[in-house]
């Protein structure tokens, strides 16, 4: 997949504002150039109190993050799986925003190449008017089990991704990614 080492992530949050808000789950996919695969995820306790509104559309309660770990307690074993591989998410900027910032409270600097799958899919359809992550699975037929959960999203994103790298001349796609992970 793309000849590279690729980490597929998500977090869910409480709210937003990568400075204001905080991390309460990650969940990821380490896919390395032969294939090989392995997910991790988390819960995080954000140390501040989970939105109804969030809770809701989460499923992630306070109760739940409790006794979970804080992410200074989780940065530096995340580091080491972030390392030297291609950050993919859905809303990249979203994300990578997230992660620096909690990095940043925890005494981690963190820097990484970013792909962002919304970018992307506008570039491989723009005849298409949405590209959230919603539109993109019914138009795709991709399942997701744990929709606004970190490795279910996580999951689907990478799944997107298969489905594009068979569907779609790869010298056309790596071109697309290259010029996307550069700019």
């Amino acid at each position: 997949m793309l000849g590279q080492p690729l980490v597929f992530l998500d977090v869910e949050t409480t709210g937003m504002n990568p400075v204001y808000d905080r991390v309460t789950e990650i969940g990821l996919i380490e896919v390395e150039p032969g294939g090989r695969t392995l997910e991790w995820s988390t819960l995080v306790n954000p140390g501040i109190r989970i939105p109804p509104t969030v809770q809701t559309i989460t499923g992630i309660t306070d109760a739940m993050v409790a006794l979970a770990p804080a992410f200074g307690e989780i940065a530096q074993p995340l580091l080491a799986r972030l390392e030297g591989k291609l950050l993919v998410a859905h809303n990249a900027r979203f994300d990578y925003g997230f992660l620096r910032n909690e990095f940043r409270r925890a005494g981690h600097r963190y820097a990484s190449r970013v792909l962002c799958t919304v970018k992307l899919s506008r570039k491989l359809y723009p005849q298409e008017s949405r590209h959230n992550l919603d539109a993109l699975m019914t138009r795709h037929g991709v399942e997701c089990e744990a929709r606004h959960r970190a490795l279910g999203d996580a999951r689907a994103i990478w799944r997107l991704l298969q489905l594009w790298e068979r569907a779609i001349e790869p010298a056309r796609i790596i071109a697309m990614v290259e010029g996307l992970v550069k700019a």
